[in-house]
């Protein structure tokens, strides 16, 4: 079987960045995922559309093709007020390469990580580690299957909408696109 959109696939894989080795699947342990869904770079899923179990290829993602380039807005200035927890700065997570979870205003959720620790301010970056990397890829297919409604349960529903994160509810033809319900 090949890889195609809506198939569960899993890959062995190995991420160099800068000439070392950034991320790899572990022997025993590839990575699993729902081809066609959005989990995955959509140049990295094209990359390996069309293989078969057992077929490797090695490519290239520039930035634009990954996870962006570095956008300098995303590096800010927030006053160590803004770090207070029970009435005092937490400067025991204040410092550099930390990373620290935060929230914006309107709840939304982000990773930053400390560049700078000032006398009043910290420098955050809340762009992604990778951001403005060349991502080296070498995968190798392991397996190609169909999608059970167990998987994607385990991969967070459908996303279809109709099924409350989870298949059986309906059939495909009851606007699931998910290629997996049935």
């Amino acid at each position: 079987m090949k890889v195609e959109k809506n198939k569960m696939v899993s890959v062995d894989y190995k991420l160099t960045v800068d000439g070392a080795i950034a991320d790899q699947s572990q022997p025993g342990q590839p990575l699993q995922f729902i081809s066609g869904m959005g989990m995955l770079l959509p140049k990295f899923e094209e990359a390996i559309m069309g293989k078969e179990p057992g077929e490797s290829v090695a490519f290239t993602l520039e930035a634009k093709d990954g996870y962006g380039e570095v956008i300098a807005e995303a590096i800010v200035e927030l006053p160590k007020t803004v770090f207070m927890m029970d009435g005092k700065v937490a400067d025991e997570i204040l410092f550099v390469g930390s990373q620290i979870p935060m929230s914006t205003a309107d709840g939304q959720h982000m990773m930053g990580l400390v560049k700078e620790v000032k006398e009043e301010s910290v420098v955050m970056d809340f762009n992604h580690p990778m951001a403005g990397k060349t991502l080296n890829f070498e995968v190798t297919v392991v397996e190609v299957r169909d999608v059970t409604p167990e998987d994607l349960q385990s991969q967070g529903g459908c996303g279809c909408g109709d099924c409350g994160g989870g298949c059986g509810e309906h059939e495909c033809g009851d606007g699931c696109d998910c290629g997996g319900c049935h």
